[in-house]
């Protein structure tokens, strides 16, 4: 929630365990030692909560250019029968008239995605708002679920919760003036609960610390208006400024007293969701949220009140404390938890979650472990700031709350900024005018010497001056980390979530069971839940890998993964495709004399791996390798003069760019723009560490991706997709795999674009090389915006490389929540027949599935069941292929888990398919072998990946995108054009030209 600068600085709250020891002797040198010389018990007050949003919108059929086809038919237009008549290099284009006339059809609704009135969500009020727009229905399952594959006896994260659906609950609109934090809120609640029982009929609401109450019983009046008196301190005493007041008022803080006025907005039952979770409604009714919506806060009710939310997750030191990552960051373990509609009813989904907090400590010893030039400050109190270094400080404390330490008070702030004085010749105005120094202010009032007069002060607001000195304040506790986690927070953030399957469950099994969990609280009772303490019990199926097909100058040309990781090797092997590299160069960066002795010796070996898997790597460079400092990387155009002279050197002919970096550096990004827009050549990137003891795991997997960049592939299924889906696929039909993925800049990053791009297959029945497309959109825009013409282009791709249009398009949308389905599905859809309408009579079945790897839902081998194929080993994870399509999956859409790879470390986390619209009829047999298959032929890797390979590879190349725009000149003037006007949306850089030489490799893998 954004507030205003001045709400932040008078915000008051009154943490928990706060104790005052009274007044310390200003000149007591503790103080210096950076602890917190009052002793104060910094509880954490500050409290979020992420509601459920609201149910989303009815969806209008807007008029298409490619009218769906009835589904459960078993048809297909004459378009789609035919072959085009044309055989050109690109595929002719529909005339305007055809396109005006195409978008001006209207849709005829298939059978299971009728248009009907819908209900349009509740206002803020809470009513009803009646809409007469048409919304569309997505994808119902086929079938009662898949049938291939053995058995797998199971257990999922998921905790039944049966509800009695006539209990009414009362929803109630909470105002509490004046407007107060989340937590005094909380404060107010838990008193209205204690003082004021008998108005609240005796009830225990649940709240969710805004302005939605609760109830299982109705208040006494409609509408009420109470009064609730707090000891908040009323001072706005804030630092020195032009409005100090006594700061040694807040020993004594007045009664603040609160008016709350309650209204009663709606009453509802549980019988419209129990009839859609029984699935006796319509089919098209939506999922009646406000119901849902209450049970949800009534779960959360207890949790919030013992631990610190964040998002949909709680944090609690009582789940094992903290642990230092580094940086001024401490680990925390909590829990998250989400109420789901599945085939077995109501389910609570209860996961295990860490993540990182800012230290709660003095500002002075938080920056020397945050910022690196800052870590012998303690020992320099007179070292001042240089501009570069003031930014960076300025940038690892701002929105930081904070509270100060010289006097008593329970007042926090947030940091607005940094001062650009130093404290030493900071001055101000006090409430008679009269000007003061602020060194001497603190001297005067509180005997306090300041000793870091070169630091600036922390400035709370940016309405008027309010200054803060660094040493005397702290960090508030509970604030989750700001910044960006380096690498080895990371690491070790990582480390405490990986948890092997048996252990992970003890954990979660702990929470529904302990003390600061959904069911520790009265609310289940209240609410007459019953929520079940044991994980649901379901079975899962293993399916099948599939064959593979290998190159045939090798002695091994087909294989069947048959290790249990499905893992298999290339020992005596050829790839798929290996490719011919005559010219190509290598160049360094960095490194010990000693290191680069080590070239040579790698080139030969390389290129001796490469041949033993069938790619030929010319032994000789077209120039011997070139040896530059690791400054060069810091120069753009230095390093830009230093790359296109290589590539004179082989006469604008180099197929390959090998880096050797000393170590990971920012100027990587230029480097993979520069080669990629501006010359137009593949590179592959790796660093000196690796070059010591050369394996011959790590240069086969440096071959495979130097193979799959420069137009090879590793592998193929040996028996081809129309041959495993004949109902569907033919060899003479062209399918296309289409993949998409939308990348956002970092949290505190409020200026950069977000990255759109898009994937396709260019080969069939092989499916396995695809080619990109990318865009920068506005910043956090999660609709792909120029869809259609990223979609366009890939299509002539195609038609250039197979001879004519693909007869059916698989699009698998990677990064979108389930609030998002809907606008994806009518936006995004849309978008894709917009782009298959310029080619005439040009209709393809369109099947568009959403990929979900960051959800919450884990598998665990069941334990109690011996005889399960999965239980060979206890604390192994589930087997690759495990598939799941009932029980814990959507109760009518067609949805499904698979987990395609094995889990090395950690649970593994099966990926969740979602299928919003599907005119090609897959059953779930079909649709979950196809993807599995898909898996398996990743190119960087001989294992099965977890991400359907179009999908993972539109993440790369979105990934690259905002390589393109990193340290690069669009930043630099999107960065200034966004200090210059914050209201104003930034412009949106446009992503640099690829080069054509690159386009239609697979140069981002």
């Amino acid at each position: 929630m954004e507030e205003t600068d001045k709400s932040n600085a008078n915000k008051k709250c009154t943490p928990k365990g706060r104790s005052f020891s009274g007044r310390t002797n200003p000149n007591d040198h503790q103080l210096f030692q950076y602890s917190n010389p009052f002793r104060f018990s910094n509880q954490n007050q500050y409290r979020s909560y992420s509601a459920l949003l609201p149910p989303p919108p009815p969806i209008p059929l807007q008029p298409t250019a490619t009218p769906p086809l009835p589904q459960n038919q078993n048809f297909r237009s004459k378009a789609h029968l035919q072959k085009p008549s044309w055989k050109h290099d690109n595929p002719p284009r529909a005339t305007s008239s055809d396109t005006q006339v195409s978008l001006l059809t209207v849709s005829t609704a298939p059978e299971d995605t009728e248009r009907r009135a819908s209900f349009s969500p509740r206002g803020e009020n809470g009513r009803k708002v009646m809409a007469a727009t048409q919304a569309m229905v997505t994808a119902r399952r086929p079938d009662s679920g898949g049938i291939e594959g053995p058995v797998i006896s199971l257990l999922a994260n998921h905790f039944l919760v049966q509800f009695d659906s006539s209990q009414r609950i009362f929803h109630y609109d909470v105002e509490i003036s004046p407007n107060p934090s989340k937590e005094v809120a909380r404060m107010i609640k838990r008193k209205l609960v204690e003082e004021k029982s008998v108005e609240l009929s005796g009830a225990l609401p649940a709240f969710d610390g805004r302005k939605n109450l609760y109830s299982p019983v109705e208040f006494q009046n409609d509408r009420l208006e109470l009064f609730i008196g707090l000891p908040i301190p009323t001072s706005k005493s804030l630092s020195p400024s032009g409005e100090i007041k006594d700061a040694f008022q807040e020993k004594h803080p007045q009664i603040k007293l609160f008016r709350i006025n309650i209204k009663l907005v709606s009453k509802f039952d549980g019988k419209e969701l129990n009839s859609y979770l029984s699935k006796e409604g319509d089919d098209w009714i939506p999922l009646p949220q406000d119901y849902l919506h209450a049970l949800d806060i009534v779960l959360r009710e207890s949790p919030t009140e013992k631990c610190v939310p964040v998002g949909r997750s709680l944090y609690s030191s009582s789940m094992g404390g903290t642990k230092e990552i580094g940086g001024g960051a401490v680990g925390l373990r909590g829990f998250f938890q989400s109420l789901r509609p599945t085939q077995q009813g109501l389910a609570l989904n209860v996961d295990f979650s860490v993540t990182a907090f800012h230290e709660s400590i003095g500002i002075i010893p938080y920056l020397q472990k945050r910022v690196e030039f800052l870590r012998d400050l303690s020992q320099r109190k007179t070292r001042g700031l240089t501009g570069e270094e003031r930014k960076e400080v300025e940038k690892a404390l701002k929105n930081i709350r904070v509270f100060v330490c010289h006097r008593e008070t329970v007042q926090r702030y947030r940091v607005h900024s940094l001062t650009e004085e130093t404290t030493e010749n900071l001055w101000f105005k006090d409430r008679d005018g009269k000007i003061l120094r602020l060194v001497n202010y603190f001297k005067d009032h509180y005997s306090y010497d300041i000793q870091f007069r070169n630091l600036p002060c922390l400035q709370i607001t940016s309405s008027k001056p309010c200054y803060l000195p660094m040493e005397l304040c702290m960090i508030c506790e509970g604030q989750k980390f700001l910044g960006k986690l380096s690498d080895d927070q990371t690491a070790r953030i990582l480390k405490m979530g990986c948890q092997r399957p048996r252990e992970r469950k003890a954990i979660i099994d702990g929470v529904m069971r302990g003390a600061v969990g959904p069911t520790s609280g009265s609310q289940e009772r209240e609410f007459k839940l019953d929520v079940s303490r044991e994980m649901t019990r379901l079975n899962g199926r293993v399916l099948e890998p599939p064959k593979l097909k290998l190159g045939d100058g090798g002695h091994v040309r087909d294989l069947i993964p048959s290790r249990h990781d499905r893992q298999w090797n290339l020992l005596d092997s050829h790839v798929f495709e290996g490719t011919h590299i005559e010219r190509w160069a290598l160049i360094s960066f960095g490194g010990t004399p000693d290191q680069k002795s080590n070239i040579p010796r790698f080139i030969i070996q390389l290129s001796q791996r490469c041949e033993q898997l069938g790619i030929l790597l010319n032994k000789n460079t077209i120039m011997s390798p070139q040896f530059e400092p690791i400054q060069v990387l810091n120069n753009v155009s230095l390093l830009e003069s230093k790359l296109k002279k290589i590539h004179r050197t082989a006469l604008n002919n180099l197929q390959l760019l090998m880096c050797i970096m000393e170590r990971k550096h920012k100027g990587y990004a230029d480097l993979k723009r520069i080669a990629e827009t501006s010359i137009g050549v593949v590179s592959q990137c790796c660093l000196y560490q690796n070059l010591g003891k050369l394996s011959s795991q790590f240069l086969a997997n440096l071959a495979l991706k130097i193979n799959a960049k420069v137009g090879g592939c590793t592998v193929a299924l040996y028996n081809s997709l129309p041959s495993q889906i004949p109902r569907l696929l033919r060899p003479d039909e062209p399918v296309i795999f289409m993949g998409a993925d939308v990348t956002h800049p970092h949290p505190l990053d409020d200026f950069s674009p977000s990255i759109a791009a898009v994937v396709g297959s260019m080969n069939w029945p092989s499916a396995n090389k695809y080619v990109s497309r990318m865009r920068s959109q506005t910043h956090r825009q999660e609709i792909i915006q120029d869809l259609g013409a990223m979609v366009g282009e890939i299509l002539d791709d195609f038609y250039q490389q197979v001879s004519q249009l693909p007869k059916r398009i698989i699009f698998f949308r990677d990064g979108v929540s389930e609030t998002q389905f809907y606008k994806v599905l009518q936006e995004e859809l849309q978008a894709i027949r917009v782009a298959c309408s310029r080619f005439p009579s040009y209709r393809p079945p369109i099947t568009f599935a959403v990929v979900q790897k960051r959800h919450h839902t884990r598998l665990f081998p069941n334990e109690s069941n011996p005889s399960s194929i999965g239980n060979q080993f206890s604390d192994d994870n589930i087997p690759p292929g495990t598939v799941v399509d009932a029980v814990i999956t959507h109760p009518r859409e067609f949805d499904f888990y698979l987990c395609s790879h094995w889990g090395v470390k950690g649970t593994s986390r099966p990926t969740h398919y979602h299928v919003l619209w599907d005119d090609n009829h897959f059953t779930s047999d079909e649709l979950q072998k196809l993807v599995y298959n898909l898996c398996y032929t990743f190119v960087r890797c001989t294992k099965p990946v977890s991400l359907v390979p179009p999908a993972y590879y539109a993440h790369l190349a979105a990934y690259r995108g905002r390589l393109y725009l990193e340290r690069s000149e669009f930043t630099a003037l999107a960065r200034s054009t966004s200090a210059l006007s914050r209201a104003a949306p930034p412009k949106t850089a446009p992503l640099p030209k690829l080069s054509e030489n690159v386009k239609k490799l697979m140069f981002y893998c």
